[in-house]
C-alpha cells in the first residue's frame, strides 16, 4: 500500500511560482511511473504531468508546457513539480498519484492518490 503526502501549495499572485512536493511512503516508489493531477471547482480532474520511474520521460497538458517541470528523488521517494510563471486559471488542489500506466502522451492514473494541495493565484 502506496501512501502519498502532498505538500507547498500556498496563496501566489499571478506570476509567481510554487513547488510542490509529494512524499511517499510504502511500495516501491523508484519503480513507480508518477503524476500530477489538478482539479478546480467544478471542473473534472485532469493531468497536469507525468513521468516515467527513471524521471528520464516526461509528460505534460498543452496548459502548462514551458511553465511546469516534473521530477522526482528516488532516494528520498518523492515527487515534485515546479510551477513558474502561474495564471489564475491553474488555481486548483493539485493531487500526485503513483504507479499509474504512462504513455507518450497520456498517463491513467491508478488509485493511489494523495490528500491534495490547494494552490490559488491571485490576480
Amino acid at each position: 500500500q502506496v501512501q502519498l503526502v502532498e505538500s507547498g501549495g500556498g496563496l501566489v499572485q499571478a506570476g509567481g511560482s510554487l513547488r510542490l512536493s509529494c512524499a511517499a511512503s510504502g511500495g516501491t516508489f523508484s519503480s513507480y511511473a508518477m503524476a500530477w493531477f489538478r482539479q478546480a471547482p467544478g471542473k473534472e480532474r485532469e493531468v497536469v504531468a507525468a513521468t516515467t520511474w527513471s524521471g528520464l520521460s516526461t509528460y505534460y497538458a498543452d496548459s502548462v508546457k514551458g511553465r511546469f517541470t516534473i521530477s522526482r528523488d528516488n532516494a528520498k521517494t518523492t515527487l515534485f513539480l515546479q510551477m513558474n510563471s502561474l495564471k489564475c486559471e491553474d488555481t486548483a488542489v493539485y493531487y500526485c498519484n503513483a504507479d499509474g500506466v504512462y504513455g507518450v502522451s497520456w498517463y491513467r492514473p491508478s488509485d493511489y492518490w494523495g490528500q491534495g494541495s490547494q494552490v490559488t493565484v491571485s490576480s
